[in-house]
């Protein structure tokens, strides 16, 4: 049995989807390819209420902000559906996700703390018990018994299921009797949790973190960096989940705190020429760190803190710094604006539910190879070369229906009234029609 983890890919390497291990089957005319490997490091956002634009005061949704949660979250899917470590580069989701949610805490927190803890908590929480009651039960049913890998301890963990304050266990390896089921669909199931943890960590510590970044903003915000440089680079290091932890805090804390600074209004009052200067200076010593340091998967940043840490955030304060804070998406990304709206409202679902249902597409695909004319030679070596492109297109639909299934949770959660598809299209159509009412009169 194991624990979360976020650095480094584990004791297996695992490649991306739709790549056959040695001593496994693939090619076989009437046998599937291998169940495919993918990623667990690295996870996707817990959603915020309504974002302010920042600066003008006025109430509503920052639509530049929920592109780039947008991003994240098909960043965040296609990562660990392909394995492209590159992407880490490309675009840094889990940074760019943390700093967005920094934003939303320090606007938040002009309300008294306690509340806003619990509001973040009570948010977050009803989506996890789902999710964990369906992978609990499906890790049960299929043999896993905590207290016999790890005793009493194995037992407590559980507890990290409902409240997410260390890592949750779950079996290495557990397959399922109808073969149906990889043997470490339990991994890319729960791995993704330690954002949780991440998440409710800087929740908690908000309130302590903006006093300081508000009395010392310069040392705050690059607190964070400087220990990662001890904790991340092994000069220090700190055993177990414990060390795991405080690695995670460290990386993304920097980015968090950028986000308190996007709320202040900090990065608005230097001077952008010299905010891109040293946020790219910033992000070329983290390239110039994992060019030395490369992990099992090259250039995968989530194998290497302090790069990651470094790029990610002059990652985002570029993002920031330029932040246009949009009332409505502008010219031809306009035509995305319901599937921006749907992604940020259920966002939690997607993220947590997203590695699992990836996992479901691989017997869905299997099921090609008893076509007829699935069964020659050509046939299978045709479904085997664009296996992966055929998960992509079905883990969209399977998204879609979890959403439909379970993601009025969040609304719940949030105490709104449920909704089935919020992609606020209701609304949108509610708008004009008042506007040509208006305009008629």
């Amino acid at each position: 049995m194991t624990h979360g983890y976020t650095t480094g890919t584990g004791p297996e390497s695992a490649g991306p989807y739709g790549t056959a291990h040695a001593g496994e089957a693939n090619g076989t005319p009437g046998m599937p390819p291998a169940v495919p490997r993918q990623r667990t490091t690295e996870p996707a956002p817990v959603p915020e209420p309504a974002a302010q634009a920042a600066g003008t005061g006025k109430p509503g949704r920052d639509r530049y902000l929920d592109l780039l949660r947008s991003l994240a979250l098909v960043r965040v899917v296609v990562y660990h559906l392909f394995g492209w470590a590159w992407l880490t580069v490309l675009f840094p989701s889990m940074g760019v996700m943390f700093a967005l949610a920094g934003s939303l805490m320090a606007r938040s927190l002009k309300r008294p703390a306690a509340s806003v803890i619990r509001s973040r908590i009570r948010r977050l929480l009803p989506p996890l018990w789902a999710f964990a009651a369906v992978v609990l039960t499906m890790m049960f049913v299929n043999g896993w018994n905590p207290g016999k890998d790890d005793g009493t301890w194995g037992l407590i963990g559980l507890v990290n299921y409902l409240v997410p304050i260390g890592a949750p266990p779950y079996p290495w390896q557990l397959g399922s009797p109808s073969g149906l089921l990889d043997v470490t669909w339990a991994v890319q199931a729960a791995g993704p949790l330690w954002y949780l943890r991440a998440y409710l960590w800087f929740v908690l510590a908000s309130p302590l973190l903006l006093w300081a970044f508000r009395r010392a903003p310069w040392p705050t915000l690059l607190a964070p960096l400087g220990l990662t440089a001890i904790v991340g680079t092994g000069l220090v290091t700190i055993p177990g989940e414990t060390g795991r932890a405080i690695t995670d805090f460290a990386v993304y804390g920097g980015c968090w705190v950028v986000g308190f600074a996007h709320h202040d209004g900090m990065l608005k009052q230097i001077p952008r020429y010299v905010s891109v200067s040293c946020a790219s200076l910033v992000m070329a010593f983290g390239l110039w760190w994992a060019s030395n340091h490369l992990g099992p998967e090259g250039w995968d940043l989530n194998d290497i803190p302090l790069a990651q840490a470094t790029w990610s955030f002059g990652f985002v304060v570029i993002l920031l710094q330029y932040s246009p804070s949009w009332r409505e998406l502008p010219g031809r990304l306009a035509q995305w604006d319901t599937l921006v709206t749907l992604s940020n409202n259920r966002a939690v679902t997607i993220y947590l539910w997203h590695n699992l249902l990836i996992m479901a597409t691989v017997p869905l695909v299997n099921l090609l190879y008893r076509l007829p004319f699935m069964r020659s030679e050509r046939g299978v070596e045709a479904l085997s070369s664009t296996y992966t492109l055929w998960m992509f297109a079905l883990v969209w639909p399977l998204i879609g229906l979890t959403v439909l299934a379970v993601g009025w949770i969040e609304d719940l959660a949030a105490k709104r009234k449920p909704r089935l598809w919020p992609n606020g299209t209701k609304r949108s159509t509610g708008r004009r029609s008042g506007s040509r009412a208006a305009h008629r009169g």
